[in-house]
């Protein structure tokens, strides 16, 4: 894998920014609404949505004197989308039975 896929698994590998991928895939929010939804503290929240946002997974929206958070679906089918290749290829493996000689 690349390295950018692996900090995208890495990144939705911690439960608390997990959740926020998953509330956010419901509806666009804003930092109140994450913390309150799951418990965590505002700048806890801020810190995973700038995460979120610099690996391309989150999107911003002004509305006045806040920001709206979204999830951007392109940036998961394309993660998705590598999963599901390396998924067909080891099926491939299975199927053909390969395996390298050893030596």
């Amino acid at each position: 894998m690349m390295s950018v896929e692996n900090d995208v698994l890495r990144l939705l590998a911690d439960p608390l920014r997990a959740r926020i991928v998953s509330l956010l895939a419901t509806e666009a929010l804003c930092t109140c609404h994450l913390v309150e939804e799951t418990g965590a503290k505002q700048t806890n929240i801020s810190n995973h949505l700038r995460a979120l946002r610099q690996a391309g997974l989150v999107d911003t929206e002004p509305c006045g004197r806040f920001t709206y958070y979204r999830l951007r679906p392109e940036a998961i089918d394309a993660l998705a989308a590598r999963l599901t290749g390396l998924a067909d290829a080891a099926r491939q493996v299975q199927t053909h039975q390969r395996k390298r000689p050893c030596t």
